[in-house]
């Protein structure tokens, strides 16, 4: 696959909404921190120590007969910042690494694997699933880690395990992380208490795109916060028994309120229909939050003919580095607005007949 298609595709595989759970988790994340043992931390690299790790890390993939051919190498430096804004929006890449004119990016051809390469640590080995699946994403994970293991010679310490450029990663290195979808809960004022709750077992909340970012369209991601002292698999096992918890809870309060307020839940998820399918200026958190509505009434069957994967699609398309490049030039934010509402009324109109995509 070429960088156009990388960038110009708004579908990936974690984006198809077949996973289990899929409802209400719409993805999954497993990622392992990594570093070279004779090259400084990025964040201490010069220019050749950087192209070093790239060329590295790249052959070690190019000479497995079953991986190579698989991965695109795509150098930042090569990209303009549309187009590193674009690979964030698709969760492909940190936006720590876009800003990082020395870094490098290998994407597998479905993109669910990204090695992120020279971010915090040289290596970022993410993959992302469909659904509550961190055990598929966690033995596709470690599976590539071993591949890389065999070639390259990583900074690891007996005692500590494997050392990385924040304290916070050392240890097994493992970020694992649900993305879920949490209108019900968010209706009935509950998730302060969940969140809360949450803390007190080594997991933490962030935004749409990882830390310091916001929950836009009642869409959250649920991370470990310790690598140290435990198991890769019990790290995943906590995760995995909380979001199952989770979808618990969430799924109550969705019968809650279909029985309770089932008038107030029809008009409200009518009027971000009627909005959305009408509008003609939309800022990107306003379709968000009317978007979150429709999905919960594709749920709860109160909408049919539109595919639920609407909003994982336009939780990338409609944000502005994308919509950006479906326009082909930069767009005021503004023009963005006119833009983005254009998209999401022709993407209903369409669905109100047929399913099929390419109206954007």
């Amino acid at each position: 696959m070429s960088l156009e298609n990388f960038i110009n595709e708004s579908a990936s595989k974690w984006m198809e909404g077949n996973g289990p759970e899929s409802d209400i988790v719409i993805s999954s994340r497993v990622r392992l921190a990594r570093n070279l043992a004779d090259v400084p931390f990025p964040h201490m690299m010069n220019k050749e120590q950087s192209e070093k790790v790239i060329s590295e890390v790249y052959d070690a993939i190019q000479n497995n007969r079953v991986l190579a051919g698989d991965f695109e190498l795509i150098r930042m430096k090569d990209l303009s910042k549309l187009e590193r804004k674009a690979l964030v929006e698709k969760h492909l890449i940190s936006p720590a690494l876009a800003n990082n004119e020395y870094g490098a990016v290998l994407l597998s051809r479905d993109e669910g694997v990204s090695i992120m390469i020279n971010e915090e640590d040289h290596l970022r080995i993410q993959s992302l699933f469909s659904g509550q699946q961190l055990e598929e994403a966690w033995d596709l994970c470690t599976k590539l880690d071993d591949v890389l293991e065999e070639r390259l010679n990583y900074a690891f310490n007996e005692q500590i395990g494997y050392l990385t450029a924040c304290p916070t990663n050392v240890g097994t290195g493992i970020r694992v992380s649900v993305m879920v979808h949490l209108p019900a809960l968010v209706m009935t004022n509950q998730l302060n208490r969940i969140f809360s709750a949450i803390g007190h077992v080594g997991l933490t909340v962030r935004g749409l795109y990882g830390e310091g970012t916001q929950a836009i369209g009642n869409i959250y991601q649920i991370s470990n916060q310790i690598t140290l002292g435990q198991a890769e698999e019990e790290i995943i096992d906590n995760l995995n028994s909380v979001t199952r918890q989770i979808i618990e809870q969430e799924r109550t309060a969705r019968g809650l309120l279909l029985k309770e307020k089932k008038i107030k839940l029809q008009d409200k998820i009518g009027r971000a229909y009627g909005i959305l399918s009408n509008a003609y200026i939309l800022t990107s958190e306003e379709a968000m939050r009317l978007l979150s509505d429709v999905r919960l009434g594709i749920d709860l069957k109160l909408i049919d003919n539109i595919n639920p994967r609407i909003l994982t699609e336009m939780m990338v398309i409609l944000r502005p580095a994308y919509l950006q490049k479906l326009a082909g030039k930069e767009l005021s934010p503004a023009e963005r607005d006119v833009r983005r509402a254009k998209i999401v009324r022709n993407r209903l109109s369409v669905k109100k007949t047929k399913d099929s995509g390419g109206v954007y």
